[in-house]
């Protein structure tokens, strides 16, 4: 292929209107609605410096919960600016940003490994989603490595929008169950029903997944084939999450890593 012919064709493509290519509006929407879902889930996080659903941050690993508390949400925000930034037909910045993206994924993809087996080592006993917490420490480990793969590929191709941009969003829709499992009253919606059971937290987020490629052939007429593999991925690797994480398997694997 033509460099010069790829370099007119995206700068071409930077400058389209928004108006006229919905795509891009559409993702600056959906970023805004996953950034309205963690203010919401977080409140105690952001408002008071506590953890939910008012405790104190963990005293033995404060300084790193706090630090992914702030490179996800660094991540949230930079997921809104990002499609923000294509619409303004600034791509430059655009660019520079997802470098700085690309280092802060990995980041949060260390942190995450390591808050989940702090918490469960120095963290008080209780039940969630009917799980111990060396059993529901599968949820955010497998989620963060999730997390990770989706980055991974978005990065790899993102010379190629209709493959990076999917995956971005698939990537921030796997680790939103920390924020949409906070949201007071909402997780009493579906616990207890066959959704609940199979998909565990992350229900809310497969539902918001599942309205994306609705409200994008609506408005373009266009199948996401892209995001329909990618989310098809997600949503088996939930459910298959979750019915690890009561294995005996899992067991041996959370105590090695707790010690």
């Amino acid at each position: 292929m033509n460099p010069a012919k790829t370099a007119s064709f995206g700068e071409a493509l930077t400058k389209t209107p928004a108006k006229s290519n919905p795509t891009r509006l559409l993702y600056a929407v959906f970023a805004l609605l996953l950034l309205g879902a963690t203010l919401a889930g977080f409140q105690q996080f952001y408002l008071h410096g506590r953890a939910y659903p008012g405790r104190e941050i963990l005293p033995h690993a404060q300084l790193l919960i706090v630090a992914h508390g702030v490179a996800m949400s660094g991540w949230i925000v930079l997921f809104l600016v990002q499609p923000m930034l294509i619409i303004s037909a600034n791509r430059r910045l655009h660019m520079t940003l997802g470098k700085i993206g690309a280092v802060l994924a990995a980041a949060i993809v260390v942190l995450g490994l390591q808050v989940p087996i702090a918490v469960t080592r120095f963290g008080p006993e209780f039940p969630l989603w009917g799980l111990t917490r060396r059993q529901f420490m599968a949820i955010p480990i497998i989620s963060i490595l999730i997390f990770g793969v989706f980055v991974a590929i978005g990065v790899w191709y993102r010379r190629r929008p209709e493959i990076h941009r999917p995956m971005m969003l698939l990537a921030t829709l796997s680790i939103m169950a920390a924020a949409t499992d906070r949201i007071t009253g909402l997780p009493a919606l579906y616990a207890a029903s066959f959704w609940g059971r199979v998909f565990g937290p992350f229900f809310p987020a497969l539902l918001i997944g599942a309205l994306f490629p609705v409200v994008h052939w609506l408005l373009t007429r266009a199948f996401d084939r892209w995001y329909a593999a990618g989310y098809a991925a997600l949503v088996v690797a939930n459910a298959m999450i979750m019915a690890l994480a009561p294995s005996e398997a899992w067991g041996r694997f959370a105590a090695f890593l707790v010690g």
